[in-house]
C-alpha cells in the first residue's frame, strides 16, 4: 500500500472499525426484519483489517485504477461489504435505511453495477476466484502494481469452479491474487464439513501451489499479521488466508442459535441484538 493512501484515513483503531461495520450491518438487517446477518458479524474483523489497513483505495474515487480490487466472491455477504463500505465513507450513512428497497443502491444480493466500491455481482458461488484470477493477470500485463483480494466462503471449497481457477492463479504465477477464505464452519445445507469434506483445507491449496496461512479471524492482529505477510512475501505465486470465524460474533444470544446462515431474528430482539452489540464496544 502506498503511504500518502493509508495517511488519508483517520487514525481509528480497528477494534472500534469492527465494532462499528457490525452496527451498520444490524442497522441494515433491522430494516428488512431479516438477512445474512450471521455472516457480517462474523467476518467484520476480516473487513476491518482489510479496509482500514491492508487495501489502497481512495474513497472519494471508487474507480480509481490505481486501487486494489476487493471482490466479493459471496454475493449474499452483501450486507457485511455494505456496512464496511459506509465505515470506509464510500457509501454515506444515511443510505442504510435503504437497505432491500426498491432502486436503492444497496440491494440484498451484491451488483456492481448499482453499488459504488463493488467490484463484482457475486451470486452463482464459486465464480468469484475465477474472475479475480483474469483481473489479476489483465493488471499485470497493464503493469499496474494494484493486487486482488478475493473473498470467498468454505462452502466455495467444494465448488469445481475454485479449483480450475486455483490451477490457473499457479500456472499463471499470481503473486497480486490474495484468497480470503471465511471459514466459519456453515452452509445453507449444514455444518460445510459435514457436506463435502474438504480437509486438509491448507494441505490441499499448498499442494495446487498456493501459500496459505491460518489464523483466528476474530484476532485482529493475527489478521493484520497475515494480511501484512500475504502481501510483502517474495512467494511466486498466488496466497491464502483462512480465518476461521464464528458466526453472529459480537451478539451473544444470536452466536447461541443452532444455525445461523439465515438468522431468522424477531421484531423485539433488534434492540436486544443492538444492545448486545453495544456491550462488546472497543474501549
Amino acid at each position: 500500500m502506498t503511504t500518502s493512501e493509508r495517511l488519508r484515513r483517520p487514525n481509528v483503531p480497528l477494534a472500534l472499525r469492527a465494532f462499528n461495520i457490525r452496527r451498520h450491518a444490524l442497522r441494515m438487517a433491522r430494516v428488512q426484519g431479516q438477512g445474512y446477518i450471521g455472516q457480517a458479524l462474523g467476518v467484520a474483523d476480516v473487513l476491518a483489517a482489510c479496509f482500514f489497513h491492508a487495501l489502497n483505495y481512495r474513497p472519494e474515487d471508487p474507480q480509481w485504477e490505481g486501487r486494489d480490487r476487493f471482490l466479493l466472491s459471496v454475493g449474499h455477504y452483501a450486507i457485511a461489504l455494505y456496512a464496511a463500505l459506509i465505515e470506509a465513507g464510500v457509501i454515506p450513512e444515511e443510505e442504510i435505511p435503504t437497505y432491500g428497497a426498491d432502486d436503492s443502491r444497496l440491494p440484498m444480493s451484491g451488483m456492481c453495477t448499482y453499488t459504488p466500491g463493488m467490484e463484482i455481482t457475486g451470486g452463482s458461488l464459486g465464480q468469484g476466484l475465477t474472475v479475480a484470477v483474469g483481473m489479476a493477470l489483465g493488471l499485470r500485463r497493464k503493469n499496474n502494481p494494484a493486487f486482488v483480494y478475493n473473498l470467498m466462503s468454505d462452502g466455495e471449497l467444494e465448488e469445481g469452479a475454485s479449483w480450475e481457477a486455483a490451477m490457473a492463479a499457479v500456472r499463471y504465477r499470481l503473486a497480486n491474487l490474495v484468497c480470503l477464505v471465511d471459514f466459519n464452519g456453515q452452509q445453507a445445507d449444514g455444518p460445510s464439513r459435514e457436506i463435502l469434506l474438504t480437509v486438509p483445507e491448507e494441505e490441499k491449496w499448498r499442494a495446487f501451489g498456493w501459500q496459505v496461512q491460518r489464523v483466528d479471524g476474530h484476532d485482529l492482529e493475527a489478521v493484520v499479521a497475515a494480511l501484512e505477510q500475504a502481501r510483502g512475501s517474495e512467494f511466486a505465486g498466488p496466497r491464502m488466508v483462512i480465518f476461521d470465524t464464528r458466526m453472529c460474533r459480537g451478539v451473544d444470544f444470536l452466536e447461541r442459535r443452532a444455525s445461523a446462515h439465515f438468522v431468522r431474528v424477531e421484531p423485539e430482539e433488534w434492540d436486544l441484538a443492538l444492545a448486545a452489540l453495544e456491550r462488546s464496544r472497543p474501549q
